[in-house]
């Protein structure tokens, strides 16, 4: 049985079409059998903000109701004040934050989602994408089925409802045995709470003990936030499955190669996170030594790109002996982006969120290191500031390797014909960008900084299609989509030659 569920219903905050950062789906969190378990979970959102800062909800169960509360914004903003235990109470409770990838930015597409089914109630929040949504939703709606959201989410409840299988643990197996993709899975029932990530491992989750009680989180820096000890990662392919008889790990899914998406070391992660038992901070500070192996310009200074291009702007000058400075100051205080009311506005937006230190750069040649570029409207702005506070020369340099191709597995990345490097040489991307020089770091190079060798095409240890083309999955739902499109060109091509 369910408890009254709170929704917010505030618009989404608007986006800024200018900023091309690469967004992430989501966060997730679980912690089982622990005091005030709501509370804890919303300290474990707090530190997972930096996954999905569009919306949040948190759902609990108190030993016989469920109580979920979604709200469009942050988690702050949403799970403050003393009465959240009680708006929330029991000693369960499974989180989630995010940004729309699949689905739109509307409170019904907020999770963790919930549904009353035969078998008892159960909550859900997933990371990623599947890549056989479309396809699944739409036999599902054929065969009568009622959504609720746009999300691919609500498609995993719905074949835990249609599944024949008798206990919940096989449902939720047979259920995730149809979809394909990128995810990871925390969800509560009335007695379990299981958490699941996919056959490739391509979305991290972690196992944790606060206080002897099991903790599942995106990331270790949640755990950290409310005092927990990192047990281990979930493995990839592997079901958890926790009830008051303690811990079981299935494997209900065919062995398969692991392969952890590797933006996740790039920007993603929280720097002070450990992901498949690699630190994200010493990742990136080994892609800024490699870079200045491979891209290294005579300079005066290295400034980074803050906040995500530090570790990498060290590691660049610990290697190269050019000095590093804080040439560019973030402000953190700027909250939700106004909406620019005019072109002549919009373009000093980039001031808002990145202020010029014109003490380390007038008279400097700079080289600027960021942690990718994407579509390079964001780094043009920075190159422009950067050179107008009295900079000589700026060098542009990326801590990964040119993006090449968009995702499908929970990044919103844009489609290929608006990524930089899809369509423009590095010559054509360096006059663009308005840069003296342009450089990115190799793949053998970001394979060595992760301490993986060089890659191996014919089995690669990473998810890295965004720079490779290599997809770790069939694009079920983009193949039908393509079929359908030229099948449309064929028909009105045919009418038109009638």
């Amino acid at each position: 049985m369910i408890g009254q569920a709170r929704e917010t219903f505030s618009a989404p905050e608007h986006r800024d079409v200018d900023d091309d950062r690469p967004r992430l789906e989501c966060g997730v969190f679980g912690v089982y059998d622990v005091p005030d378990a709501s509370a804890v979970a919303a300290l474990g959102l707090h530190a997972l903000q930096h996954r999905g800062q569009e919306a949040c909800g948190i759902a609990s169960f108190d030993g016989n109701r469920f109580h979920t509360e979604r709200h469009m914004g942050h988690v702050g903003d949403a799970f403050a004040g003393p009465d959240l235990i009680d708006r929330l109470p029991g000693t369960h409770a499974i989180g989630h934050t995010r940004y729309s990838t699949a689905g739109g930015s509307f409170i019904r597409n907020v999770q963790p989602m919930f549904a009353d089914l035969q078998a008892g109630g159960v909550a859900l929040a997933h990371n990623g994408n599947l890549t056989n949504f479309l396809v699944l939703r739409e036999q599902l709606v054929a065969d009568g089925a009622i959504f609720q959201s746009t999300s691919d989410s609500e498609v995993i409840l719905h074949l835990i409802a249609r599944s024949r299988k008798a206990k919940v643990v096989d449902r939720f197996i047979d259920a995730l045995s149809q979809i394909e993709g990128g995810y990871a899975l925390v969800a509560m029932t009335n007695k379990k709470m299981i958490g699941v990530r996919d056959p490739l491992g391509i979305r991290p989750l972690v196992l944790g003990e606060l206080d002897g009680k099991p903790v599942l989180a995106s990331e270790t820096c949640a755990l950290d936030m409310i005092g927990a000890r990192f047990t281990r990662d979930v493995e990839h392919g592997e079901m958890v499955v926790i009830s008051e008889d303690g811990i079981e790990s299935l494997r209900p899914f065919p062995a398969e190669h692991a392969r952890p998406c590797v933006f996740e070391y790039v920007y993603f992660a929280r720097p002070d996170s450990v992901v498949n038992g690699r630190s994200v901070y010493e990742v990136r500070k080994r892609m800024g030594r490699r870079l200045a192996q491979e891209t290294f310009a005579d300079a005066d200074v290295i400034v980074p790109v803050p906040d995500s291009g530090l570790p990498a702007a060290l590691g660049f000058s610990q290697e190269s002996g050019i000095p590093f400075e804080m040439g560019i100051i973030r402000n953190h205080y700027v909250g939700r982006t106004f909406i620019q009311p005019t072109q002549g506005v919009r373009e000093l937006g980039v001031r808002m969120k990145h202020s010029p230190n014109r003490t380390v750069l007038a008279g400097k040649r700079v080289i600027l290191i960021d942690d990718s570029i994407v579509r390079g409207t964001t780094s043009l702005k920075i190159v422009r500031m950067v050179r107008e506070a009295g900079a000589t020369e700026v060098h542009l340099r990326s801590a990964s390797p040119p993006i090449r191709w968009p995702d499908f597995y929970g990044i919103d990345m844009p489609d290929r014909e608006h990524l930089l490097a899809a369509n423009k040489s590095l010559e054509e991307m360096a006059a663009y960008l308005e840069v003296d020089s342009l450089g990115f770091l190799s793949v053998d190079g970001l394979y060595w900084a992760m301490d993986a060798g060089t890659r191996d095409p014919a089995s690669p240890q990473f998810t890295d299609h965004y720079f490779t083309g290599d997809y770790p999955t069939r694009l079920l739902d983009r193949e039908v989509a393509e079929g359908r499109k030229d099948q449309s060109s064929r028909q009105l091509s045919f009418l038109v030659s009638a």
